[in-house]
């Protein structure tokens, strides 16, 4: 595979709630091109979601609605079996929340990305992944999503229309079956920002990655994440951006005009 001339940067941002702080978003924003709000489920207060979309906007990074289970304890953390009608409500919600806050800070949602164990519950689960593409739908018909490659969330949005986008894990191990270690499972969580610089500038390059066991995947990705609140999340998005831009990648959001004004 050829070198991808562009890729998306993104990361979870606006996770502080209140009197407690998580990560630096501030700093963190001065890297990434693309940010996963928080929508004030899984984490987020509205002062800090407001603050940070105003940061986004003052940078040109992209903003994007992190929505998740209503579960501040778990930090979305924890599988919540929804009614479905439950969930798009629930979706939508968070969607126009955020959207709300976006648009006063002079920005808006440009897309949606599931968070924690939302995002992997609909890389299988059917009924669940329905709910979310039905709530997406629902706001706006074109907004993209931003998902695992082969889940059916990313599948189901595009039977629906909706403009899909593939995601890769700079700061995560991968399973043989392309999917993400479970946190807490051994090789989960990924420390050495060189060691994460270099598989993602393969990934980019290369268009493979490997998996905990040593098997060697194919993976498509349009944007990579690194995770805010993982122990030195700046200096690892730092060393990413570096190393892309060394070879010959430069990094730019994922087609930020295919969402009406």
């Amino acid at each position: 595979m050829a070198a991808a001339a562009t890729i998306d940067l993104n990361s979870d941002l606006g996770e502080g709630f209140g009197a407690w702080g998580l990560g630096d978003d501030e700093a963190m924003l001065d890297v990434v091109t693309s940010a996963n709000v928080a929508c004030g489920f899984h984490a987020g207060d509205p002062r800090t979601l407001l603050a940070t979309c105003a940061q986004a906007v003052a940078r040109g990074v992209v903003i994007g609605a992190q929505v998740g289970y209503r579960d501040l304890a778990g930090f979305g953390r924890r599988f919540i079996d929804y009614e479905p009608a439950d969930l798009v409500a629930d979706v939508l919600y968070q969607i126009g929340a955020l959207d709300g806050l976006a648009r006063a800070a002079g920005g808006r949602v440009r897309y949606v990305k599931p968070h924690g164990a939302l995002y992997n519950a609909i890389v299988h689960h059917e009924e669940q992944a329905a709910a979310v593409v039905e709530a997406v739908h629902r706001y706006d018909p074109a907004l993209p999503v931003l998902g695992l490659p082969g889940s059916a969330f990313l599948r189901r949005a595009m039977a629906a229309g909706l403009p899909t986008r593939a995601e890769a894990f700079a700061d995560r191990g991968y399973t043989p079956q392309g999917t993400l270690v479970p946190r807490g499972e051994a090789g989960a969580l990924l420390h050495d920002p060189a060691e994460v610089a270099a598989r993602m500038v393969r990934l980019v390059t290369a268009g493979e990655l490997t998996a905990v066991d040593g098997t060697v995947l194919p993976v498509r990705a349009d944007s990579l994440c690194v995770h805010g609140d993982s122990p030195g999340a700046v200096a690892m998005a730092r060393a990413v951006a570096a190393a892309l831009g060394a070879a010959g990648v430069r990094l730019a959001p994922f087609n930020p005009d295919t969402v009406r004004a």
